[in-house]
């Protein structure tokens, strides 16, 4: 596939990463120079430099016989017109664009722009993508990381293991004899910053982070397995009023059972007040959220958790630490910089969202259709999580798991066989029409290709 990768921004860097990785010919366009030469240096792609709008820079891409442009500059009116003149000029067949601006994103829900005045096959919302990861970590609260598949019957969770990890030191064959009615799979573990996946005769250590794999009617037993303990949210404290602290409050606000209560802290007034106009039952205080005396007002002793999301990596951090010192048990922190991620531990820390792997696996979930139904990026584009249809055609079927030719870097997970979830054996056999997934290193990505046996569809 010939693609087109508007932006080598954190966020057009991975998506380019991914799909050149892939065996795509992909071509990057940025206005920055320095950005340019990095992505063609390091990735195997294309580079032009020029604004990604300009029918003559488009041009010099390949928009004359390119399948699919990905709009994802920093800004909207850019990605907006990037697309139109991708369509009207070059006919390019599929345009994906990021948009942040709650206003365009609105006019576009309610369809007063239509496909044929705003040629734009699929929006992604970077703040609403993160607001939604939040709310996730937040129903998990134990979790670092946390995603549904298999249409919500199966969880990946990430996990970090303490001292007090009951099953620590013990190979995870022995696991599946000492658990054999639980759902839960063991599909990754990083160690000392090294992710891969583990074979039966692998130990978990504490210290170790994991992805596990289970049933979401299993999920309590799970994490009580692995050392936690899941606790349902009340009193959540916000910091950080914009985009995503406002979709977030809103959407525990719109909670029916179990309902929380919410407050908000934002140091600009005016967005302060644009989220206090917005929202019912939430209260919303104007100031710093590094404030030790505005977060006692907020509550903070009482709170539940805490959800930082502002729009500075150290702020969050901070905020995040000085929430635990006043006796929050939770903390929840946005972070951008893949760099401040190793700090989660040292400042306990106890979940983060990356909103650059929260938009990339948005991103691949549209641009990878056909067989390929979901998509989810694991770290700093470490590792995929993928769901797939099995076609008849596909190099698994009727085989029994241990016939297939999986790489090193890549496990089966949960299986969705006619509606019903099961944890894969070895004796598993792989039907046509089953809906599986895969946890693969991205240098295995491609491998996942080849045993679907035809090509991955992207339209």
């Amino acid at each position: 596939m010939k693609i087109i990768v508007c932006g080598a921004g954190q966020v057009g860097w991975q998506i380019a990463r991914h799909l050149s990785g892939e065996r795509n010919d992909v071509t990057v366009v940025d206005s920055n120079e320095d950005l340019v030469r990095r992505a063609t240096d390091i990735l195997d792609v294309r580079g032009v430099t020029g604004f990604a709008s300009y029918p003559d820079v488009l041009e010099r891409a390949g928009a004359d016989d390119a399948d699919m442009i990905i709009a994802a500059t920093h800004a909207d009116e850019v990605n907006m017109v990037t697309c139109q003149v991708a369509h009207s000029i070059f006919g390019v067949r599929r345009k994906i664009a990021r948009l942040r601006s709650r206003s365009y994103l609105d006019a576009i829900v309610s369809d007063l722009y239509r496909r044929e005045h705003l040629p734009i096959d699929v929006v992604i919302s970077p703040e609403q993508a993160v607001a939604e990861a939040a709310l996730q970590r937040l129903s998990a609260p134990v979790t670092f990381d946390i995603d549904s598949f298999l249409d919500g019957k199966a969880q990946l969770m990430g996990l970090q293991l303490e001292a007090d990890c009951p099953v620590l030191n013990t190979p995870l064959r022995q696991l599946t004899d000492l658990f054999s009615t639980l759902r839960a799979q063991v599909v990754g573990v990083r160690r000392e910053d090294t992710l891969f996946t583990p074979g039966a005769q692998d130990q978990l250590f504490a210290g170790d982070q994991i992805y596990v794999f289970c049933h979401t009617d299993d999920m309590d037993r799970t994490l009580e397995i692995f050392g936690k303990a899941r606790t349902r949210q009340r009193r959540v404290v916000v910091v950080g009023g914009g985009n995503i602290g406002l979709a977030v409050a809103q959407a525990l606000e719109a909670r029916v059972e179990h309902r929380v209560r919410v407050k908000v802290i934002e140091k600009s007034r005016p967005v302060a007040e644009r989220a206090a106009e917005a929202l019912e039952r939430t209260i919303v205080l104007n100031g710093d959220g590094l404030d030790a005396d505005l977060l006692a007002e907020a509550g903070i002793n009482k709170a539940d958790a805490i959800l930082c999301v502002t729009d500075d990596d150290k702020t969050n951090l901070l905020a995040s630490v000085r929430a635990k010192s006043l006796g929050c048990p939770m903390a929840i922190s946005l972070v951008n910089d893949p760099a401040l991620i190793p700090l989660m531990g040292p400042l306990s820390i106890d979940a983060y969202i990356n909103p650059r792997a929260t938009t990339v696996s948005s991103i691949l979930r549209h641009v990878r259709h056909g067989r390929v139904r979901d998509v989810y990026s694991i770290g700093d584009g470490e590792a995929e999580v993928l769901e797939a249809v099995v076609l008849k055609t596909a190099q698994m079927t009727g085989k029994q798991v241990r016939d297939i030719d999986f790489p090193e870097g890549v496990l089966m997970g949960p299986v969705s066989k006619r509606g019903k979830i099961i944890i894969p054996t070895a004796d598993t056999r792989v039907e046509e029409g089953d809906i599986v997934t895969f946890f693969a290193l991205s240098s295995e990505v491609p491998q996942i290709e080849r045993l679907l046996q035809v090509s991955i569809d992207y339209f």
